[in-house]
């Protein structure tokens, strides 16, 4: 009896039916009895001291019950940022945050809390709270902040808080060892994640004198330790549960308003207390994406041999440390995860300013310094007149390389497949010849290719642990109990796969919870680091192989035939030699419950920690039509291709392809957050903001090289992130080819491309 493949197939989502039905419960689909609502008082300065505030109005406004003020609630120092514990105090997070405080370090800080019956009367009473201020000078640039003269952002260390310099080689000796040396001063903006669910979450005492907090998070595990943390209570007192969520792309990997709602309800008797940001909070006032600026230099010979790569960056934090240097750090790796070179150096600063504070975004990173090196890379093959592509086949890192920064042994590593895949499918030279008829006019054609690799999970750079429980119900169907974080990305559904692969029953004999609940299920960290089917894959298959060997154990007993002679194919127990029946894993199971002489439940657990890491890869491919005249540019066809192992489920990895690729090309092409002089963000609204519609963007394309990957649990590595991080260098790279002028700062709007544009017209003519 042949085996039905589950894993690879375009199994439905579990929980597709009940979204469509409208069915699904998402954190502010709760009610609760007497439930009260929280606004927060947000600074109107971007840097000062709040002196006095004035609460006699808004404490008598209808509804209030009561005005919160920094010093009303617990003043622990804590870090928002949503990392494991680190049994090592040196290498936690920054805590340089409380939940409210008098010391203003961004626009929109949390000065003040209102409490009331409905949220309308919230708002109206936090109107009209007064409050007066010190105010200091404001940083808006790491730049500005370094200056020598500049105040400390925070009293007790420097604004350039953290730094680093990894590398290898002499490349002083390598750049003035190259025939050419390239040097780019690029820079990226500040980018929101814009996930359909705000920040929401609503917090009460149990009925165990304990603290529920239910909230739209995607690390819960981490989340109970920061909200007990923030209040000063023991991690046990805090249980966190997590519905349905509409989405968070590192945003929600925050711990930002959780540990005010438990606080409240802490200081009201118990009673439930309900924070929910709006639209323009969420935009302005939680996490972004980090602006960084790159200044890079490369070595490279005639024969397109890359002597030396050469990098100091400077990544503007904002107000607080959040996930600090770890994403503006870490570029050096990943640049030699991607590329040879005779030497590397990459030396980074993260610097505190007043904009909103940056954390976490998809991809950590990754978006900014590929940007950075992919142009710069791409203006280098143009420099010694070679083809972009074949210029990163001859450099690109070979499968097997060790990378000595990154301290993992890239294996499965198909970059170069990936490359020629992508040449042939995207119809590159075609299109390269078809753009020659477009260089003269108002409108100009032109094609570009930016390449990446990107790390699955954190290890060895943090913890890497995950777990897993299987139950075998009466019915011969199995309840899977994990602790990895379902978000909107198909998490659920892919592990649920696996299980069912593993154990050899249909994949809707795999049933999952709706809510991920910190007292019910396994420790896992979270979703974040495209590590979900990576890490909590190896835990899900492990409890369900041994699931299925007690399952077989039971069947060897009961029908005196060796373990090892059986096999389970769709839930049917079978001989390996011929197929036939023995029995079914519904009798088995039923067995388990109800049989007088060998009744007990069937049940495994599985806790594991991963001390490995797999690098995918892959590149992205555009074509753009430019207007001189306006600066406008058209993306008229864009392509990934990606190396990231088996596919468990290719309509999910599709759709994860397409919306990484929508997102990378509006932080090419569109997506800016701005502030004024002031710190104040300016655009913090879905009018403003540009994000991109459907009639923005052309059919996107999304291409595989599967491979098994020797390290993943069912040869899977990185996809999460992966398509999010090289398209905006590919549509600049082909802008360049189209007018002649290579960019050094996205997004590329039309005012940006219309005046780079015109002044490369006036130096080419000797005006300038």
């Amino acid at each position: 009896m042949d085996k039905k493949k589950i894993v690879g197939h375009s199994e439905e989502r579990w929980d597709a039916i009940a979204k469509v039905k409208g069915q699904a419960n998402y954190t502010g689909d709760f009610s609760f009895k007497h439930l009260l609502h929280a606004k927060i008082l947000r600074s109107t300065i971007a840097h000062g001291y709040v002196k006095s505030y004035d609460i006699a109005e808004a404490a008598q406004m209808p509804g209030v019950i009561k005005i919160f003020l920094p010093e009303d609630l617990p003043h622990h120092l804590y870090s928002t940022a949503g990392h494991p514990w680190n049994l090592d105090p040196a290498k936690r997070d920054i805590e340089d945050r409380t939940m409210l405080t008098r010391h203003v370090h961004v626009y929109g800080d949390d000065i003040a809390l209102v409490v009331a019956r409905t949220e309308l009367q919230a708002k109206k009473a936090m109107l009209k709270i007064k409050v007066e201020y010190d105010e200091y000078p404001v940083y808006l640039t790491p730049e500005a902040a370094m200056a020598p003269d500049a105040m400390r952002i925070h009293p007790e260390r420097e604004n350039a808080f953290a730094s680093s310099e990894v590398g290898f080689g002499d490349v002083k000796q390598s750049l003035k060892d190259a025939d050419y040396v390239i040097a780019r001063h690029l820079t990226t903006p500040v980018q929101q994640h814009l996930h359909l669910e705000n920040q929401i979450a609503v917090a009460y005492q149990s009925s165990d004198q304990r603290w529920t907090c239910i909230s739209s998070t995607q690390i819960p595990h981490i989340c109970r330790r920061i909200v007990a943390q923030a209040n000063g209570i023991d991690w046990s007192q805090v249980r966190v549960k997590k519905p349905f969520i509409g989405g968070g792309f590192g945003n929600k990997q925050e711990i930002i308003i959780e540990p005010l709602v438990v606080a409240l309800s802490r200081a009201l008797g118990g009673r439930p207390v309900q924070i929910a940001l709006t639209r323009e909070e969420t935009i302005a006032y939680t996490r972004t994406r980090h602006a960084i600026s790159y200044d890079m230099k490369i070595g490279v010979n005639q024969d397109g041999h890359l002597t030396a790569i050469d990098c100091d960056v400077l990544s503007n934090q904002g107000g607080y440390a959040s996930h600090g240097h770890a994403v503006g750090g870490k570029g050096g790796t990943f640049i030699n995860a991607l590329y040879r070179a005779d030497s590397l150096r990459f030396s980074a600063k993260t610097v505190y300013t007043n904009i909103a504070t940056a954390g976490a975004m998809r991809g950590y990173g990754m978006p900014q310094v590929i940007f950075a090196l992919e142009s710069i890379i791409d203006d280098a093959a143009d420099k010694i007149g070679m083809d972009p592509i074949k210029f990163r086949q001859i450099n690109h890192q070979p499968d097997g390389f060790y990378n000595q920064l990154g301290q993992t042994k890239q294996r499965d590593f198909l970059i170069e497949q990936c490359l020629v895949k992508g040449r042939a499918a995207f119809h590159w030279d075609e299109k390269l010849a078809a753009s020659q008829a477009y260089k003269t006019g108002v409108k100009r054609r032109g094609v570009g290719i930016a390449a990446f690799s990107f790390g699955t999970a954190v290890w060895p750079f943090g913890l890497e642990t995950s777990s897993a429980r299987l139950f075998a119900l009466p019915d011969g169907t199995f309840k899977l109990q994990v602790g990895a974080t379902e978000i909107g990305q198909g998490a659920d559904t892919a592990l649920a796969q696996m299980a069912a692969e593993t154990l050899g029953v249909p994949f809707k004999s795999v049933i999952r919870d709706v809510m991920t609940d910190t007292d019910l299920d396994p420790y896992d960290t979270g979703a974040y680091a495209s590590r979900q089917t990576y890490i909590g894959g190896v835990a899900v298959k492990k409890a369900a192989e041994e699931m299925k060997q007690k399952i077989l154990k039971r069947a060897e007993t009961e029908f005196k035939v060796q373990l090892e002679h059986m096999d389970i194919v769709d839930g049917n127990i079978v001989y390996r030699a011929d197929g036939d029946l023995v029995t079914t894993v519904k009798d088995m199971a039923m067995q388990s419950y109800y049989d007088w002489d060998t009744a007990g439940s069937m049940e495994t657990y599985s806790s594991i920690n991963v001390h490995h890491n797999s690098y995918g890869s892959g590149c992205s491919l555009a074509e753009v039509e430019v207007d001189i005249e306006t600066g406008q540019v058209k993306l008229l066809s864009l392509m990934n291709v990606h190396d990231s192992g088996k596919i468990i489920n290719p309509l999910l990895a599709s759709g994860q392809v397409d919306g990484g690729m929508a997102m990378s090309a509006a932080y090419g092409l569109n997506e800016e957050l701005l502030y004024n002089k002031a710190g104040k963000p300016l655009n913090n609204n879905m009018l403003d903001y540009k994000l991109p519609t459907a009639m923005d963007l052309p059919d996107l394309e999304g291409v595989f090289v599967e491979s098994q990957d020797p390290l993943g649990p069912y040869g899977n590595k990185a996809l999460g992130e992966n398509p999010d991080v090289s398209p905006a260098p590919a549509i600049r790279n082909a802008v360049k080819n189209a007018i002649g002028v290579g960019i050094d700062k996205i997004p590329l709007t039309p005012e940006l491309v219309y005046n780079q544009y015109q002044a490369a017209q006036k130096a080419a003519k000797g005006d300038l």
